[in-house]
């Protein structure tokens, strides 16, 4: 099988595209820079690497032309957070958000979309709880989130008729550096124990990208089973 990973530098991205790699499967993995890409070839070294800056996703125009052949997937797992209550949000803080996690993953999904058809394959959408439901400080987080699922939805009812499977998960918190930089400006303390294991988050892509060609998983959350406090 063949998959392009966003986000494959850490966290859930990185766990996934490692397991992946493990069981033979070919990669292409999308690098923000050179410098990125160059950094991310040592810990991956069979991967092919593309590169665009999500945060700029004028820079994926075209992208889709230095790929040939089929992808069994696409997996969208990039993103960012930024949290602020809308009295304070800064302009930049929702524009960011939105680009990297709605815009980009919108335009690379058009780019390699013929590629995907191709092999009837599965485009798949790592989105969040916050994409069920919005939290205080989560507005511009969550809003893009909750995009993020309209684009899948839509996507889903206009490539049935190509084959292309979409399915959107949906994991609530996990234990990667982007939710200790939730932590940190929550103010809170970050016990990665308590948290969903990322690769519990990839069991569970990799379900969805394994399931024979007679079903498919539009949608599955993962949450974790330890309460949440205060502290």
């Amino acid at each position: 099988m063949r998959h392009l990973l966003t986000g494959a530098g850490s966290g859930i991205g990185l766990v996934l595209a490692r397991r992946l790699a493990e069981r033979g499967d070919d990669l292409v993995l999308l690098a923000r820079s050179e410098e990125r890409a160059a950094q991310m070839r040592a810990d991956l070294p069979r991967a092919a690497y593309v590169v665009a800056d999500l945060a700029d996703p004028g820079t994926i125009n075209g992208l889709g032309r230095q790929v040939d052949g089929p992808l069994d997937s696409l997996v969208h797992v990039a993103g960012v957070v930024d949290l602020a209550p809308v009295s304070r949000l800064r302009l930049h803080q929702w524009e960011e958000q939105v680009t990297v996690n709605l815009t980009a993953p919108a335009v690379l999904t058009r780019e390699f979309l013929p590629h995907v058809r191709e092999a009837r394959g599965t485009v798949v959408f790592v989105n969040s709880s916050a994409g069920l439901s919005a939290s205080a400080e989560w507005s511009a987080y969550a809003a893009s989130k909750f995009g993020l699922r309209a684009l899948a939805d839509a996507l889903r009812a206009e490539e049935v008729e190509h084959g292309v499977r979409v399915s959107t998960v949906f994991p609530s918190r996990t234990a990667t550096p982007m939710q200790e930089k939730v932590h940190e400006q929550e103010g809170r303390t970050y016990d990665s124990s308590r948290w969903i294991s990322p690769d519990t988050v990839v069991d569970t892509i990799l379900h969805v990208l394994d399931l024979p060609s007679d079903a498919t998983i539009p949608e599955v959350t993962v949450r974790p089973v330890v309460p949440r406090t205060g502290t």
